[in-house]
């Protein structure tokens, strides 16, 4: 079975073109591609397939074979290989997912595609949609403990659940101790995506993510989205946002009368390869 290896600000899937290959038990394939050390290695496995109301479906897989609603670097990762596959001719794309249909932009540069801008859609904040068991309609800035530490988290859907933290120092702070008491927490019923955030000034965040099923990625988009929606809703900075993860930048911006986010981004292609799992499953 081909695949193809590609990374968003190191955020890296491994990805198969379902146009072309079969993948029977998805889940399983997911588990042993994404091993860093028996595997092709990655943040989890995303199928290409076709579909019958967008250029491409996009099915994602985490690292522990779960199933993701949404992924922010790899939809723009998908649509560059989609595009360099000859799926679509276009640089105007739509792709249906489990979070609903999305729009993305590539942008090229001499012919090649380098960056892709992505309409990830409408910011959820209604507790049961995201979900967050809660007393409340919009859990805004609001207390929660965890590993017998005092948090405040506000709650964001982006086709997928997060919880956005504020802490000091992000970039030393113990997200890999922490996080997995976020994700497994009992107030959140289909575990939960954690953003730690430190807040530079109005138009610029620093963020480290704890992905529910991968565990502390270089990136999130989809976290990048929440963080900056959340930071919004709590006063803290502008609807145009650089956020810097540790794989690097996304732009992010919140376009309050259409009440769309839109992201803008790298795509990478890393490699190309064969591999014999998907024959001895």
């Amino acid at each position: 079975m081909r695949f193809t290896k590609m990374q968003g600000l190191g955020n890296d899937y491994v990805y198969v073109n379902c146009f072309r290959e079969t993948v029977t038990e998805p889940e399983k394939l997911a588990k042993k591609l994404s091993d860093r050390h028996f595997g092709v290695g990655g943040d989890g496995l995303i199928l290409i397939l076709p579909s019958h109301c967008a250029d491409f479906r996009m099915e994602i897989y985490n690292a522990d074979g779960s199933r993701a609603q949404m992924c922010g670097n790899g939809l723009r990762c998908a649509g560059k290989l989609a595009y360099e596959s000859g799926l679509c001719r276009g640089t105007g794309l739509t792709v249906e997912t489990l979070a609903g249909l999305r729009r993305i932009t590539l942008l090229k540069e001499n012919g090649v595609v380098t960056e892709v801008c992505a309409d990830m859609g409408v910011p959820r904040y209604n507790a049961h949609a995201i979900p967050i068991l809660s007393e409340k309609d919009l859990v805004l800035d609001e207390p929660i403990q965890v590993r017998g530490k005092d948090y405040r988290i506000t709650g964001i859907s982006m086709g997928n659940p997060h919880a956005v933290v504020y802490v000091e120092d992000v970039w030393n702070y113990p997200v890999k101790e922490e996080g997995p008491g976020f994700e497994f927490h009992p107030r959140f019923p289909e575990r939960i995506n954690t953003e730690f955030c430190e807040i530079k000034d109005r138009t610029h965040i620093h963020m480290r993510v704890w992905e529910r099923g991968a565990g502390e990625t270089l990136a999130c988009g989809t976290g990048a989205c929440a963080a900056v929606a959340a930071s919004v809703l709590n006063h803290l900075t502008e609807e145009e946002v650089t956020v810097t993860l540790l794989g690097g930048n996304l732009n992010i911006r919140w376009d309050r009368k259409l009440n769309h986010i839109f992201m803008t981004g790298p795509a990478v292609r890393v490699f190309d390869g064969e591999t014999e799992e998907q024959e001895n499953q």
